[in-house]
């Protein structure tokens, strides 16, 4: 069963209204889309995912709420457009929750897992052409090594894509276990005890196949420009680098324009159009860390366009 990760205070964060229009850019399995369509009962829900298992599913629970939605089949890279698509020009509020849902990850056949084994897939997008298995059988040694240094943040990186090189010289490499099993070879014994050798470089290939970190900037400037005076925008993050594409995105738009930074009376038109609800970043309380372990690299920031 998938737990939504800090669900009170996205919920809480977004400030709804009851006849506001909301967009939900990661549906998964309706944990956040399902409080904000209670709450909103004469306004409209938009939801957005990519994943057609998750979609049925989710229809299924938010019908049994409210008609008062729609549900995008698509990446949230195309939000504007498919909004626009609908009319929606004007939103409420924005919820991104970036983690893979507990239901995928434990879901053997799609390739998430380094514990169970299972076909090399990864693909968000069933019907997406890049899986797993063509980042590890066909990128280069130098392209490997940049994912996993770079995504995964790990550093036997080059080891790792070396011995995978390596062992794709005479057989492909099929399954989670036999990458994991690669992974675990190539690095010392004293990584092992810190977390699971195979954890970094799983993220890696997984952000890569479904261009997690590409999209995320644009998607972001994306909804801000869609987002009403008052309307708020909540990013859940689950990892460094997204925290700090989230961050930096949101100082863009909140600081004052460098040029008059500091001058009294500062003129209405170099203010910024958006504020930070939270300075410091929301996470998890100790309650849900001990209800939900896969929350406790979950952070949460919050904007609001003010004019």
């Amino acid at each position: 069963m998938h737990i939504s990760v800090l669900l009170n205070e996205s919920i809480e964060g977004l400030n709804l209204k009851e006849d506001g229009i909301y967009v939900d850019c990661t549906l998964g399995y309706a944990g956040h889309s399902s409080e904000i369509l209670k709450r909103i009962r004469r306004g409209y829900l938009f939801a957005i995912d990519q994943d057609k298992d998750a979609i049925e599913s989710s229809m299924k629970r938010l019908s049994a709420i409210s008609d008062n939605f729609t549900i995008i089949k698509s990446n949230f890279s195309n939000l504007k457009e498919e909004l626009l698509k609908r009319n929606v020009d004007k939103v409420d509020g924005f919820l991104f929750d970036l983690g893979v849902s507990s239901v995928q990850l434990d879901e053997t056949e799609r390739g998430f897992s380094y514990h169970n084994d299972a076909k090399l897939d990864m693909r968000m997008d069933q019907d997406a052409k890049l899986s797993a298995w063509d980042v590890v059988n066909t990128y280069s040694l130098e392209k490997l090594r940049e994912i996993f240094y770079k995504y995964g943040e790990e550093k036997y990186s080059s080891i790792i894509a070396k011995n995978i090189v390596k062992y794709r010289a005479n057989k492909t490499i099929d399954t989670t276990l036999e990458l994991a099993n690669i992974i675990s070879d190539s690095v010392p014994m004293k990584a092992k005890k810190e977390h699971h050798p195979a954890r970094k470089v799983f993220q890696a290939i997984r952000i890569e196949v479904n261009k997690e970190l590409e999209i995320l900037e644009s998607s972001i400037d994306d909804a801000l420009s869609m987002l009403k005076v008052g309307g708020r925008i909540c990013i859940i993050t689950f990892h460094s680098l997204e925290d700090r594409i989230v961050k930096n995105t949101f100082k863009k738009h909140t600081e004052i324009d460098p040029k008059v930074k500091g001058i009294p009376n500062i003129p209405e038109e170099y203010l910024p159009d958006f504020k930070l609800i939270n300075k410091d970043v929301i996470v998890p309380s100790e309650e849900e860390l001990r209800e939900n372990n896969r929350s406790r690299s979950a952070k949460l920031r919050i904007i609001e366009r003010i004019k």
